[in-house]
């Protein structure tokens, strides 16, 4: 008989969160049910609420940086125990066995499954998924506040690997906030030069605490001038236009300007100044689950965990509330209390 599970739904785009139960079926045998004891939330779980992206399905149970301990097993999944204590992400599942998954980049899947659509995610006593997308957790992680790590700390760490990012590099971070400042953290720990860009001078503080070496006000065009040529590598953070002519002149020759940031405006370009400084754009998603491993294991060598506030799960809307105002520093992760 399939367990119960308790949770928070939203039952139409943009109302609040009320308590929905459901049973999820039969357990598969490459699949894993994991009890939630931590999620966190994203601006995209609010983005999947409101149906921003068109794609939401009613109820909806949102939540897909999952931290809790394993609480059974298909009878093929073989790297994980009864009572482990892991992390899931936005990805679920993926098919497998096409091109991508067969080199490693299953999150490039073309079928990929994501933990909050068409399916129900961590705001939850109990989530499931793919056992190769559950993430055993290191020791010297900090389960309470790991759970930001499986959305936007894998999103801002991703390509720091996929792009070969150098310790002797120099590199740019535009946007201190939820992806941003972790972002700061990966790449000082890394061994870059970090240079922190931000249109809020009220952050200059804390992103020099955070790991920047320098911070430099985006909207000063006098200081962005000075920057040109410096950089090997820009990462936005954030999902808003930008003055896209300045970052890309500040980039040194085959620099590269990326963003992880979901802009909703086209990105507007001159072609000229990148294929003079043989210079690049690019964008990229979240993490395959052996980079995702990697990343815990960085962070865990380098004591390295997301700055975080909690909420008990029961106040969910409070959280979402406060996600809303834009005061939140810098994830919010919810403790499950549901009964």
């Amino acid at each position: 008989m399939s367990t119960t599970i308790k949770a928070y739904a939203a039952t139409a785009a943009k109302s609040p969160l009320t308590p929905f139960e459901y049973t999820p079926g039969p357990l598969g045998v490459e699949q894993v049910d994991i009890d939630v004891t931590y999620c966190g939330i994203c601006h995209s779980d609010l983005s999947m609420i409101d149906n921003e992206w068109g794609m939401s399905a009613y109820p909806f149970v949102g939540g897909h940086e999952v931290v809790g301990k394993v609480a059974s097993i298909g009878s093929q999944v073989k790297h994980l125990k009864v009572g482990q204590t892991v992390g899931l992400g936005w990805q679920s599942g993926s098919c497998m066995t096409c091109h991508q998954c067969m080199s490693g980049d299953h999150n490039l899947c073309p079928n990929s499954q994501a933990t909050i659509i068409q399916r129900h995610g961590g705001f939850a006593t109990q989530v499931r998924a793919e056992g190769a997308f559950v993430i055993p957790l290191p020791e010297k992680v900090d389960p309470a506040k790991a759970g930001p790590l499986f959305c936007g700390g894998i999103t801002v760490f991703n390509p720091i690997v996929q792009f070969g990012v150098k310790p002797t590099d120099s590199v740019g971070v535009i946007g201190i906030g939820g992806l941003g400042h972790m972002a700061l953290k990966f790449l000082h720990a890394w061994g870059c030069d970090v240079v922190a860009f931000t249109s809020s001078d009220s952050k200059r503080d804390e992103a020099l605490q955070l790991g920047a070496n320098s911070v430099v006000n985006s909207r000063n065009s006098a200081e962005m001038q000075k920057l040109a040529g410096s950089f090997n590598f820009i990462v936005s953070t954030v999902n808003v236009k930008l003055d896209w002519e300045s970052y890309i002149n500040a980039l040194a020759p085959k620099g590269r300007l990326h963003t992880v940031g979901a802009i909703a405006e086209p990105v507007s370009l001159t072609a000229f100044p990148l294929i003079m400084g043989q210079r690049s754009f690019s964008g990229s998603p979240i993490g395959a689950p052996a980079t995702i491993q990697t990343m815990l294991d960085f962070a865990a060598r380098h004591d390295i965990a997301p700055t975080t506030e909690f909420f008990p799960m029961s106040k969910i809307n409070d959280a979402f509330d406060h996600l809303k105002s834009g005061k939140a520093r810098y994830r919010i992760v919810l403790e499950n209390d549901i009964k």
